[in-house]
């Protein structure tokens, strides 16, 4: 399915305000994420890139672990430079990191639930390649195939995910060594279908919609939704996947 890239800017720019109320599954994962890095990765680096910031999550978790001269920023859109202070020394480059040029001897690129997104992953791996310094680190989250899998059952929208076996193949076809590649899966429950559709309004997720509701389609909706109730409620599924890889020489 082709994204169109101004209307995710848009969606996430209009939910900028309730993801960092709404979004927690993406706060775990990031926190997740962020014990990884501490587990694998030296605490002090030079220039670290990140892609798709969001509202700083992983932003503000990675800058409290580690020591970092310089941290350089990216989104599509540059709204989300509101959830930053602005005496915070961060560099930014705003825009589709598909079509940037990007950074230089970098020591680490890093991104916390962005890279669903990519149209085009190998290309992006092989640029992440060659902006790394030799042993420099490509850390991220994102999601697997069975994320949200009870929207795109019931509407058949939704992205196209890179399932453990997809990563592996491509990170190691861009000259990456994998050192720790995982995924899980997650539960959040709603006391009605409606509250899902409004949790993932929240969260910007709407974004790659192209479903059209009508008050019939919705109604129709809120009934299918009925083979998704459990005694906790209405489920909605995420699958992370985690990933620490490491420029080969």
């Amino acid at each position: 399915m082709s994204l169109n890239k101004n209307l995710v800017a848009q969606r996430f720019a209009k939910a900028g305000q309730s993801y960092s109320e709404h979004a927690v599954v993406q706060k775990k994962i990031c926190q997740n994420l962020t014990r990884l890095l501490q587990q694998f990765c030296p605490r002090t680096m030079s220039r670290v890139f990140e892609i798709g910031c969001g509202s700083g999550n992983l932003t503000r978790l990675i800058t409290a672990s580690f020591q970092i001269e310089e941290l350089i920023l990216n989104d599509l859109y540059a709204d989300v430079q509101q959830h930053f202070n602005s005496h915070e020394s961060l560099k930014w480059l705003i825009g589709d990191v598909e079509t940037l040029d990007l950074p230089q001897q970098l020591d680490m690129i890093v991104s916390g639930s962005a890279l669903q997104w990519m149209q085009d992953l190998p290309r992006l791996l092989e640029h992440c390649t060659a902006s790394l310094v030799d042993q420099g680190w490509l850390c991220f989250s994102t999601f697997g195939p069975k994320n949200l899998f009870e929207i795109k059952e019931l509407t058949g929208q939704g992205l196209s995910y890179w399932s453990v076996e997809n990563w592996n193949r491509a990170l190691t076809q861009a000259g990456f060594e994998i050192l720790h590649l995982s995924e899980s899966e997650t539960q959040l429950y709603f006391d009605s279908p409606k509250a899902v559709l409004q949790h993932l309004k929240a969260t910007g997720v709407t974004a790659t919609a192209q479903h059209r509701w009508t008050k019939q389609t919705l109604q129709q909706f809120y009934q299918d939704y009925d083979r998704f109730k459990h005694a906790e409620g209405y489920s909605l599924t995420y699958h992370p996947i985690y990933c620490i890889a490491r420029r080969m020489k």
